[in-house]
């Protein structure tokens, strides 16, 4: 019998619109000899299921169902699809558990310590992980931006600590840039990271459980013909994303152990995508996805076709792993 896939799409932050386009490349691509899918659109003020005439139904929150002319509707599998909150940060999953419906991405801890950049970042360091000088600031703090300067130096980065697609993120050449770089971070979120320019090679990396197994998908790298790999960069064609990316084979080597052992100390599932930035030949990790964009144009699927897996495998594998005892 087929089962019944929930797509989740949506959200509640600025990438409901990239989420929206990743579900519905989900949506298409699933094999249908194997699956029934289901649009299901998770807005604040609204939960509802679309059909093909683009007819919305009210989600019951009550046990994630759907009744359609008298019909009930239990979803087997939730596909998520949901970039940045509430699907990237931990509350879709645990609300997910507790009505025990399985899902494709990583658990509820998982997904709010990776959405959480600060978080992260310090809970991968003693592993012997890499990454950027950073320094902490929160909405209300007073901004001692020569303190500041002083741990990161100039040029830097300021972006929002629970973002992502780049939303709230300013690279900083001066003092004075500090306010409106605040200010812009401080849209999206009340806590902001700040970090150092890192100045090499920036890579993406995708790992994935794959018939079982934790599997290093082949690397990207990533060349922005912006300053820096902004969402113009990311979505509107202003980057070259090199598949596979032109590195050393120590270089290759060292990213993918670190991609994999980032993997595997979270005890993550599902989709991950680690962002690192070759320093001193080293890789250091800039923030890990576990949602990452699912059109034929994003990066992980880029890189799972020149793996050899096919977006319907790569979706279908998502599934299976649901029911994997």
């Amino acid at each position: 019998m087929k089962k019944n896939i929930a797509i989740i799409m949506g959200g509640y932050s600025s990438e409901f619109e990239i989420s929206l386009n990743s579900g519905q490349v989900v949506y298409e691509t699933l094999d249908p000899s194997k699956y029934n899918a289901h649009r299901i659109h998770i807005f604040k003020d609204k939960w509802v299921y679309v059909n093909l005439d683009n007819d919305e139904h009210p989600i019951d929150k009550n046990d994630f169902s759907v009744t359609i002319d008298g019909e009930k509707i239990k979803f087997d599998c939730v596909f998520n699809a949901i970039h940045g909150t509430p699907g990237e940060d931990g509350f879709m999953q645990a609300y997910l558990d507790l009505v025990n419906i399985p899902q494709t991405s990583c658990n509820m801890y998982q997904a709010a310590l990776t959405f959480n950049k600060r978080d992260c970042l310090s809970t991968l360091k003693p592993y012997g992980i890499q990454t950027a000088e950073s320094f902490y600031v929160n909405l209300g703090d007073a901004i001692d931006a020569d303190a500041i300067i002083a741990k990161v130096g100039l040029p830097c980065f300021v972006k929002a600590n629970k973002a992502g697609s780049s939303f709230g993120i300013s690279k900083v050449y001066k003092k004075e840039e500090f306010k409106k770089a605040l200010e812009i971070a401080f849209k999206e979120d009340d806590e902001v990271i700040i970090e150092s320019f890192l100045d090499g090679i920036e890579v993406s990396v995708g790992v994935i459980t794959y018939k079982g197994e934790v599997t290093v998908l082949p690397i990207t790298e990533i060349v922005s013909n912006n300053d820096f790999f902004d969402y113009q960069a990311k979505y509107l064609g202003q980057s070259q994303e090199i598949t596979p990316a032109r590195l050393t084979t120590e270089q290759e080597e060292k990213v993918r152990d670190i991609a994999k052992r980032v993997y595997e100390v979270l005890k993550m599932k599902g989709f991950s995508r680690s962002e690192f930035i070759f320093k001193d030949g080293e890789p250091h990790l800039l923030e890990v996805n576990t949602v990452p964009g699912m059109t034929k144009a994003s990066i992980l699927p880029q890189q799972a076709a020149v793996a050899g897996i096919s977006l319907a495998e790569l979706f279908g594998n998502a599934i299976e792993e649901c029911f994997r005892v």
